[in-house]
């Protein structure tokens, strides 16, 4: 049975996150702050870490930063469990050498499957890394994880800037690079034979853009244009090719995160085709909400021709149901902004 070690300084969260990860088939091991859970950590190695970042005696980072620096505990993964969302927090997360990055509130799904993926590929990098080292070593220079080449794109990319509405790439333009979004939300939209816009998808930052191919000179399939001040950082396509190329490890998390992807645009489809336009109203004020990291009391501000267009209803059945949400007390109105007052009533909405 694989060991969890849990360091998390709220009692409620704490014990329902235990019991969580209990009947899923884990033994866990509880902290109630940082310092605690170095010292745990170190007396009994677990076979992965959850932790949060604020907490007192000694906060997240801190104690990554410790067993970083310990040779019993070096190679355990580390997932961060936090209500901080901002890109620069995941960023400094993950240079310090996290696995994973979940926000509060969490799904539950979603924290099994961060911890069964990482325990996977803990095992798998080991067994890769033992046979890198008799090939050839491993070199500290290495790029070695997606967080890792996110990091690159950071550091080493070409940064550009892009107001709202303003047009990031072009439906049939050549593509010779790839992006990381490290600040906005981007669009991705093509037209139909109508004429009317349908959008493909939504990306925020610290996401890829531009993955129509690896292959230089591709025409893009669709569009990318800012629905806010957006930056990004872009790397040519063969400069990618050729870490993937000498990562394996890479390579194998990359076509990981793209088939979520995948999975999230075809979810996204199945709403569309078969909602009631009430839920796909409701479904899509959800997602922009958290695409645009709106807390409970900021209003969404965004255009009705992008709600529908995601929503894939016409925008006078989109004005329209929006209106009703208002009668009934679910969102407030005003202007292009739009707040929502009962999340919760929202989520269940038929």
């Amino acid at each position: 049975m694989k060991q969890i070690l849990l360091i998390e300084d709220d009692k409620a969260l704490r014990e329902n996150t235990e019991e969580l990860l209990e009947l899923a088939g884990y033994s866990v091991n509880t902290a109630p702050n940082g310092k605690i859970g170095v010292d745990a950590a170190i007396e009994d190695v677990p076979d992965i870490i959850i932790c949060d970042i604020m907490m007192p005696e000694l906060d997240g980072y801190g104690v990554l930063q410790q067993l970083s620096n310990n040779e019993k505990t070096k190679q355990i993964p580390f997932i961060f469990l936090s209500a901080k969302t901002e890109h620069k927090e995941i960023r400094k997360g993950m240079d310090l050498g996290a696995d994973d990055y979940l926000t509060k509130p969490f799904d539950e799904e979603d924290l099994i499957s961060a911890i069964e993926s990482r325990l996977a590929k803990a095992e798998l990098i080991k067994r890769m890394q033992d046979e890198s080292t008799k090939e050839h070593g491993v070199t500290d220079n290495e790029i070695r994880t997606v967080h890792e080449l996110k990091n690159f794109f950071d550091d080493n990319g070409e940064v550009s800037s892009f107001k709202a509405g303003e047009s990031i790439y072009d439906e049939g333009a050549r593509s010779n690079k790839i992006y990381l979004i490290l600040k906005g939300l981007v669009k991705c939209h093509s037209m139909d034979t109508d004429g009317k816009e349908l959008i493909t998808s939504l990306s925020k930052a610290d996401d890829f853009l531009g993955f129509t191919s690896f292959l230089n000179n591709v025409p893009y399939q669709e569009t990318a244009t800012a629905l806010e001040t957006v930056e990004l950082a872009g790397i040519s396509k063969d400069n990618l090719k050729t870490i993937l190329n000498e990562n394996k490890n890479i390579s194998m998390e990359l076509m990981e995160l793209l088939s979520e992807n995948i999975s999230m645009i075809k979810a996204q489809l199945l709403q569309m085709a078969y909602s009631s336009v009430r839920r796909k109203t409701a479904q899509t004020l959800l997602q922009f909400a958290e695409l645009m990291n709106t807390k409970p009391n900021e209003p969404i501000r965004i255009s009705r021709n992008d709600l529908a267009s995601v929503a894939g209803i016409a925008t006078e059945s989109l004005i329209r149901t929006l209106s009703g949400f208002k009668k009934e007390g679910l969102i407030v109105i005003e202007g292009r902004n739009i707040q929502i007052i009962e999340l919760k009533a929202l989520q269940y909405v038929n």
